[in-house]
């Protein structure tokens, strides 16, 4: 019987899988884990503006935080930066202040 066929079969169906199941999983995984290190650096950007500038100061404080971001080689498209900004300065008055003031 020649096993040749089959082990050529088996290895067909392994890189199949491969690519149709694992690739994607780690994409995904790789980006999720990206996701989180950019958020905790905009968490202390928008941490470390909120200690450094007055509370008028908001423009001033963003372009810290993007300022602070690019210094750390994060570089996302402006949205998406912009909403994790204005959800870690939520979560900083949560906070800070409580759930009564935004």
């Amino acid at each position: 019987m020649d096993y040749t066929q089959i082990i050529s079969a088996v290895i067909a169906l392994i890189s199949a899988l491969v690519s149709a199941f694992l690739i994607p999983w780690l994409k995904t995984k790789i980006d999720a884990n990206k996701l989180q290190t950019i958020k905790t650096y905009v968490e202390i950007g928008v941490k470390a503006a909120e200690q450094l500038y007055a509370a008028t100061d908001g423009e001033e404080k963003k372009a810290y935080v993007i300022n602070f971001l690019a210094e750390h080689g994060i570089r996302f498209d402006v949205s998406t930066i912009d909403q994790l900004i204005e959800a870690a300065v939520l979560q900083l008055h949560h906070e800070l202040y409580g759930s009564e003031r935004a």
